[in-house]
């Protein structure tokens, strides 16, 4: 992390702003389930059930292979790559992954992963943490806690931000076992989309396209409030509560 200069921080200010992205970034994934005429959880229930067993287990080794190509990737593939080829690539592979339903879905799911977790990486380095530190990995993980763009669960979505203080003694391997089975479900949305008749690639690449931006927003709020709990010199726990605060008289007005 690069030494700053001192600068005076609108604490209320950068609050509000991420609060708004915070809300902001489930809408793609919205309007994808309207096109899609279906509710997630009912996509789920249409997976087959040896594949709805083995989800669980895959995205696990998915999370694992993901941190070492995503880290692989950085000594190919420099920092700063537009979001707009970020999307394409994503997109693409969606696409590639639903031409053959459920079974391509699967076997794209480690690529997807690794696209994932490279842009959230590059939004940590965007606000000056290095990904490559111990810490900054735990965070990078933790952000796939989210309930997903499919899902609109606020309170799941404000859990993910608190998590790290819980699991902070408990090391990369538990981690990953804590985030597999909540990022399972969001990917069984994503495998029965893909799934969907006649849509076919059409409807994978759109959920990648969802996923994409969805876990960008989410990293830039995560790694948006301990940059500002940093510059403001506030306790993260108590930015938090702040945080939590702002987005629920927001939902009420």
């Amino acid at each position: 992390m690069r030494d700053q200069p001192f600068v005076i921080v609108d604490t209320e200010e950068e609050l509000t702003r991420l609060v708004v992205r915070y809300q902001n970034a489930g809408n793609v994934g919205i309007e994808l389930l309207n096109l899609l005429g279906a509710q997630a959880d009912g996509l789920v229930d249409g997976l087959p059930r040896p594949v709805r067993d083995r989800l669980e287990g895959a995205t696990e080794a998915a999370l694992k292979q993901a941190m070492k190509a995503a880290h692989g990737s950085r000594r190919i593939i420099k920092p700063g790559q537009p979001s707009w080829l970020q999307n394409a690539v994503a997109t693409s592979m969606g696409a590639a992954g639903g031409i053959g339903g459920v079974g391509t879905a699967l076997a794209e799911l480690p690529l997807t992963t690794t696209i994932l977790l490279r842009t959230i990486q590059d939004v940590a380095e965007e606000l000056e943490f290095d990904p490559l530190s111990e810490n900054v990995q735990f965070d990078c993980i933790q952000v796939f806690a989210a309930a997903g763009p499919l899902t609109h669960d606020d309170n799941a979505d404000l859990g993910f931000l608190g998590a790290r203080m819980a699991l902070s003694s408990g090391g990369m391997q538990k981690l990953m076992a804590w985030v597999a089975p909540r990022l399972a479900a969001v990917f069984g949305q994503k495998l029965a989309a893909q799934a969907v008749p006649v849509l076919g690639a059409a409807a994978g690449a759109a959920t990648n396209y969802a996923f994409i931006n969805y876990y960008r927003e989410m990293a830039h709020v995560h790694f948006g409030l301990r940059r500002l709990s940093i510059e403001a010199d506030l306790d993260h726990p108590e930015l938090l509560e702040r945080f939590r605060s702002h987005t629920l008289i927001t939902q009420q007005d």
